[in-house]
């Protein structure tokens, strides 16, 4: 039992033993792995290393012939340098040429236009000068011709506008100088801007104050020259008062009435000059003047009109904008739509693979119904994105409010919403006493060209002839429909407008009128309405 015992204790010790010495061996073994995985990296860094030692020598064998490269070197960046400076000295010659031949050239196009300026300038008094002196010989033959008969004639015409002058002075300027602006314009190009008219503004401004000191604005009759410069001087200076007020008065319909004015003044500035040895501003001065609140219309004009094509482009990028929201919305709630409908097919079919025959019938039922609305919002969603990437699809519509604007008047428009009719809500706002009523919505792959086209249709039907943007046309609904039938295009009609609720209102009129009752039902109604309270009384006191 002891030798037992003591065998027991020997193979302990070698286990132990051996058992240490493999741990030794194992931690040996991890060492040299590490030292081996070092090894390799430190070969893998050599042979990168040599690799670029490699490449860098290729680089070198091209200068293997020469014997110093340093030397080399050298000389190849003193020939950069020389090169770099002679191209320097040849630009800055270049430079220094280009700079004196445009000061020279500067000074060629002022001189220039310094001597076609004077030549205008003398161009433009001859003109005037010889346009007096034909006058003044015309006069003075008639006058020598007709005698004491053609001065009564001229002084009578004189006297009739001076009559006139002051009856507009007393009375006021009504409709009859009323002129429309377009008038104006059709004289001129299409594409002239009102910056382009401002600037024609100022340059007769500028001829007009050389009139003046060119002493052809004015005439008297007066020989001795300091008084007779003193009395031009004073009717000047009335006339100018006068003109400079009424053209402050400037917009772009007005000119009519501001010409009229304007003659209104030259004819009682003219005849209070009388008592100055017939003190006058001559015609051709007021002709200027004249030109000159032309112009000014004219600016003005053409200012409100970029203004409201401006406006038209802001509104579109608004309506675009609601547009492209309600398209994303109505994307978003067909594949929220869709998916949800998914998830009913999804357990309608699970409930039919465990119903019996009786309660198969019923789920297929609604199986069916649910795959049909799946479809349909599937539908929608495509709709939806294919209107989003086209960006001319959408619909025309034709509207009327007969409350509002009266019988046979028509508003043509378009709109690009996915609901066409919020757009018809939209216009049938505060802004007008009633809704309006849709006769037809037209989808268009290309609605602005349809719209555009509808427009030029019946140019001469719009109602409003000063402003064509308003999109309203007075004609029958029928000439509306056999031009659109005319073109294929077909879609829903609703020829008679309800007016449902301008026609309630005729009526409610018509029965108040003889039921007081209704009437005092009808005022306790919009008191409950739209009650008024007393902060809004006495804020109107």
């Amino acid at each position: 039992m002891l030798y037992a015992f003591g065998t027991s204790g020997k193979f302990k010790k070698e286990s132990l033993r051996k058992d240490t010495l493999i741990t030794n061996l194992k931690r040996e073994n991890n060492e040299l792995k590490m030292e081996r995985s070092r090894l390799q990296l430190d070969k893998n860094t050599l042979n990168k290393k040599v690799a670029e030692l490699m490449q860098h020598n290729d680089a070198l064998r091209k200068y293997q012939d020469i014997i110093d490269i340093k030397v080399e070197c050298d000389y190849l960046l003193k020939k950069a340098e020389r090169d770099s400076l002679r191209l320097r000295e040849k630009a800055g010659q270049e430079l220094s040429n280009a700079q004196l031949e445009a000061r020279e050239l500067r000074r060629n196009v002022k001189e220039n236009t310094e001597k076609k300026t004077r030549e205008i300038e003398l161009l433009y008094e001859n003109a005037v000068n010889e346009a007096k002196r034909i006058v003044d010989n015309a006069e003075a033959r008639a006058e020598s011709i007709g005698g004491d008969a053609y001065r009564s004639l001229r002084e009578a015409d004189q006297i009739a506008d001076r009559i006139k002058a002051m009856k507009n002075v007393i009375e006021g300027y009504g409709n009859e100088y009323l002129v429309p602006t377009y008038t104006l314009l059709d004289e001129l190009a299409e594409d002239f801007s009102h910056k382009e008219a401002g600037d024609n503004l100022k340059k007769l401004r500028q001829n007009n104050k050389l009139m003046i000191v060119s002493r052809q604005a004015g005439i008297c009759d007066y020989m001795d020259e300091s008084r007779r410069n003193t009395a031009i001087d004073f009717v000047i200076d009335a006339y100018n008062g006068k003109v400079d007020s009424i053209l402050a008065s400037v917009k772009k319909d007005n000119f009519g009435i501001l010409k009229q004015k304007m003659d209104d003044a030259f004819q009682l500035v003219n005849f209070n000059g009388q008592a100055f040895r017939n003190a006058r501003i001559s015609e051709v001065y007021h002709s200027a003047r004249v030109e000159e609140l032309r112009w000014a219309v004219v600016a003005q004009e053409l200012k409100w009109q970029e203004q409201e094509e401006q406006r038209q482009i802001r509104e579109q990028i608004r309506e675009e904008e609601r547009a492209r929201k309600e398209y994303e919305k109505a994307i978003k709630e067909a594949e929220k739509e869709e998916q949800t409908l998914k998830k009913l097919i999804e357990r309608a079919e699970s409930q039919v693979a465990k119903a019996n025959e009786e309660q198969k019938i019923l789920f297929q039922q609604k199986l069916e119904e649910l795959q049909q609305k799946l479809s349909q919002a599937e539908e929608k969603n495509q709709r939806a994105i294919s209107m989003a990437q086209q960006t001319r699809t959408g619909n025309v519509y034709i509207i009327s409010n007969i409350g509002s604007f009266g019988e046979d008047v028509y508003k043509i428009g378009m709109t690009r919403r996915l609901e066409p009719l919020d757009r018809v809500r939209e216009l049938g706002d505060a802004s007008v006493p009633f809704e309006f009523d849709v006769h037809a919505m037209i989808y268009a792959e290309d609605a602005p060209a349809l719209e555009k086209q509808l427009h030029k249709k019946f140019l001469k039907s719009q109602l409003n002839k000063i402003n064509p943007r308003k999109e309203f046309f007075k004609l029958n609904i029928h000439d509306i429909r056999n031009y659109l039938d005319s073109m294929n295009i077909s879609c829903k009609w609703t020829l008679a407008a309800e007016a449902k609720q301008y026609r309630e209102t005729l009526k409610l009129e018509e029965d108040m009128k003889t039921n007081k009752q209704l009437e005092a039902e009808w005022e306790q109604y919009q008191e409950v309405t739209d009650p008024v309270t007393y902060d809004e009384v006495m804020s109107e006191e």
